[in-house]
């Protein structure tokens, strides 16, 4: 557990600190979305785009993801003073431009296809550095998570799983699959590409009232028009600057990582409960790697279901399942144990013989957490004697007391 840990604290650090303060202020916040998508006819002067979305061919093989990429550019140019500050910010600072298209590796094939799978345009494969620099374990001050940054009310409307055990937000699959389905939606609403991402980064009632309030007022009614916060208004320029960097790099001499166009992972089905740890090992990869393409996973053990997966490297997928057909312990080093009595959390690790930040890491609790009686927390399975003692003496305790028992006062439990 320590180990889980600690390389989850190398990874976030290492991430946070590769982005100057300033790039920090660049990643985008929450969606503002409070309801889900309801079948609403807007009109508006913006020129529809491609209606309906087709399916666009890109069969022949490119040399690499960014020949592929740039093929199905489809979206209208936004020409503004603020792509050409978007674009002097990015220029200025090439090593982070660099860095952010070298983590989207592990993603832009995936994305890409899903993205030629629904006949969308290919620029939305840079989105994910608009809204988390392309880091799958981003959280923003206003709870937006993973890749696509969505906050936990859509994530919701879009069947993403927030529970103790997996936040779906963050993971890879299944978070694309809920952001190209948004985009689509409000791109089908809106019959143009700069008002989705309009709504994709402010929320697609907003961006239908400030249409609304336009036509009233007989103004236009496209992107650069409406009047939207600041953010949303630097939005589309910021994914503007980068299509017109990877369009022609060799302009702005910039040099693009080089990124073959191929599957960079692959799913594979997982029906047991399996320790994190132990399925990196089994992967022969790194822990930190591992977390980096499977990110939606709260606690150091994977519950195991019938649809249940993991994600690994083309490469790594026969080793992992070679390894596990010969792995003859146990999968899972962890059981869940649940509270005697309502006292903090050091308490509960002096009782149990385990560090508090091994709970606290492993629950996702603070150091003064206070428990209430019937808590039930994910320990090692190594102190299972220890807490079998320690029960049976809590009971003989609470046995052994004479005075009234006083009513306990309600404190509030974790769900999932």
């Amino acid at each position: 557990m320590k180990a889980f840990a600690l390389q989850i604290s190398i990874l976030c650090a290492a991430l946070c600190t590769s982005l100057s303060a300033t790039a920090a202020a660049e990643q985008t916040i929450a969606l503002q979305v409070a309801t889900a998508i309801a079948p609403v006819e807007i009109t508006s002067d913006v020129m529809r785009e491609t209606n309906p979305i087709t399916p666009l061919d890109h069969t022949a093989q490119t040399e690499d993801i960014w020949e592929r990429v740039r093929k199905g550019f489809a979206m209208r140019d936004l020409e503004s003073p603020l792509v050409d500050d978007r674009m002097r910010y990015y220029l200025a600072r090439p090593q982070q431009l660099k860095l952010m298209l070298e983590r989207g590796r592990k993603y832009m094939y995936y994305i890409t296809t899903e993205l030629e799978k629904r006949g969308m345009p290919t620029e939305l494969a840079l989105l994910p550095i608009v809204e988390s620099a392309y880091n799958p374990l981003a959280l923003s001050s206003a709870k937006a998570a993973g890749l696509w940054q969505f906050v936990p009310s859509t994530g919701k409307d879009f069947q993403l799983t927030q529970n103790w055990w997996v936040d779906e937000r963050r993971d890879i699959v299944a978070s694309t699959d809920a952001a190209l389905k948004y985009l689509q939606a409000i791109y089908e609403m809106h019959g143009d590409w700069q008002l989705a991402l309009a709504s994709y980064n402010w929320g697609e009632n907003a961006v239908a009232r400030a249409i609304a309030n336009n036509k009233a007022a007989g103004k236009p009614t496209d992107y650069m028009s409406l009047s939207m916060p600041t953010e949303t208004r630097y939005y589309v320029p910021k994914l503007q600057a980068l299509k017109n960097i990877i369009a022609h790099p060799e302009l702005y001499q910039i040099a693009l990582p080089a990124i073959p166009d191929e599957p960079y992972f692959t799913s594979i089905a997982k029906r047991q409960g399996m320790d994190v740890a132990l399925a990196a090992k089994l992967a022969e990869m790194p822990l930190s790697e591992f977390l980096m393409l499977n990110p939606g996973y709260n606690r150091p053990v994977m519950p195991g279901s019938d649809n249940a997966t993991i994600v690994v490297p083309i490469d790594n997928a026969r080793k992992f399942q070679e390894n596990l057909a010969g792995h003859d312990a146990p999968l899972v080093t962890w059981k869940t144990y649940s509270v005697p009595r309502t006292e903090r959390i050091e308490q509960v690790a002096k009782r149990l013989k385990l560090a508090v930040q091994e709970i606290c890491t492993a629950n996702g609790l603070r150091a003064r957490a206070l428990l209430a009686a019937g808590y039930t927390l994910l320990v090692p399975a190594s102190a299972r004697e220890t807490v079998a003692d320690a029960v049976d003496t809590a009971s003989n305790k609470l046995r052994r007391v004479s005075a009234p028992i006083k009513k306990p006062h309600s404190y509030p439990r974790r769900r999932g």
